[in-house]
């Protein structure tokens, strides 16, 4: 009756196992979605204190003090953004100019259009205006509260914003204090391994950040060849605009795509050079999604394309556009914290490269291997 027991306990505690584990990760999966408020930006700064701690590192080793070096590279990073963002507005404030003559074409196909729906369809041209006049009200009640939301997630943003700095220099200032508290809660771990495991997860931050280059890189060159084949003016602007865009998505192709096609619409005389101008972006934003950034920044961070893809999709249904830019970097740091713990090693392993030798970090799946070896 014993031996029964054991033998029913040992055939189901892999399945309780597993039970225990999906309940666990749908109660994280849970608390990241009701804290996203806080998490999102704590995340942000996180990732932008890894990517600056060479940096700050670096003015210290030059017998600066932590606070002033944290400080000029926050100063430093923030300056480069903004001339950045300094320098995009002066080129779309040129644009500008161009209003009139977009304005005179919108009236040309306006009158084009409604004579050729007088002549083919009967329909008179009162009638038209009216019908345009009541869509232009619905669009307005619709889009007033369209604009509310707008407003409300542009409000957030701007809050997130002032506080991520803010995050980055006491992640960085006080980072002997959180790394003494992460080795009291791996009190048992060896402190050589802990060590290890956080600087593997310094270089697997750097190597996302470096195939996110790759990517935009990539991107950039598409767009910009293919708006120089389409005669577009400002085609390098226009595609490495867009391509950086790309950070954010969905939204930001929108947004690189609908800056060319403008220009298409004012400076040439047909509306098919738009067409193809927003065809061939979405072209070029379809290969970046399921191939590009999958297979270049996945393999820079370990993380196999079809993981790379599942985490983007959920990373946007849990925190919306920041669980887009976040999901592969968090996928990158939980592969190497399930790595360099035993009883997870199985779930990094999922995570990874297919077809490749077990890293060595994986004792359990060598010695099963060895085995079976033995056993042929």
């Amino acid at each position: 009756m014993d031996i029964q027991n054991n033998d029913i306990q040992n055939r189901s505690s892999p399945v309780v196992k597993a039970a225990g584990i999906v309940i666990i990760l749908a109660f994280i999966v849970l608390a990241m979605f009701l804290l996203r408020t806080i998490l999102v930006p704590l995340t942000f700064a996180l990732i932008f204190s890894l990517i600056l701690y060479p940096t700050v590192q670096l003015l210290e080793n030059w017998k600066m003090s932590r606070g002033l070096a944290i400080a000029i590279t926050i100063l430093a990073s923030t300056l480069v953004v903004l001339s950045l963002l300094f320098f995009a507005s002066i080129q779309v404030s040129s644009f500008s100019e161009q209003a009139p003559a977009l304005t005179k074409k919108l009236n040309n196909w306006l009158n084009r259009g409604q004579t050729i729906a007088e002549q083919q369809f009967g329909i008179k041209r009162n009638q038209q205006v009216e019908q345009l006049q009541k869509y232009g009200n619905d669009m307005l009640k619709s889009g007033a509260s369209s604009v509310t939301g707008v407003l409300s997630t542009a409000t957030n943003i701007l809050f997130d914003l002032t506080l991520i700095p803010l995050y980055i220099f006491f992640f960085l200032y006080y980072r002997d204090f959180f790394k003494e508290f992460i080795r009291k809660i791996f009190s048992a771990t060896p402190p050589e391994k802990i060590k290890d495991t956080m600087q593997k997860i310094n270089a697997v931050v750097r190597n996302y950040l470096s195939g996110l280059v790759i990517v935009i890189a990539i991107v950039a060159t598409l767009n910009t060849a293919a708006l120089l084949i389409l005669g577009i003016d400002y085609a390098i602007f226009f595609g490495v605009l867009a391509a950086i865009l790309l950070i954010i998505p969905y939204i930001g192709i929108a947004i690189g795509s609908a800056l060319p096609a403008i220009m298409a619409l004012i400076t040439k005389d047909s509306a098919w050079y738009a067409v193809g101008v927003i065809a061939i972006f979405w072209f070029v934003q379809l290969l970046e999604g399921n191939f590009i950034t999958p297979y270049i920044v996945g393999s820079k961070v370990s993380v196999n394309p079809f993981v790379a893809i599942v985490v983007l999709i959920m990373g946007g249904l849990v925190w919306g556009i920041p669980g887009l830019i976040l999901a592969l970097p968090l996928t990158a740091i939980m592969k190497v914290i399930f790595d360099a713990s035993e009883p997870l090693q199985p779930y990094g392993f999922l995570l990874g490269q297919p077809g490749g030798e077990p890293p060595q970090a994986y004792p359990r799946l060598r010695r099963s291997k060895a085995k079976a070896v033995a056993a042929k």
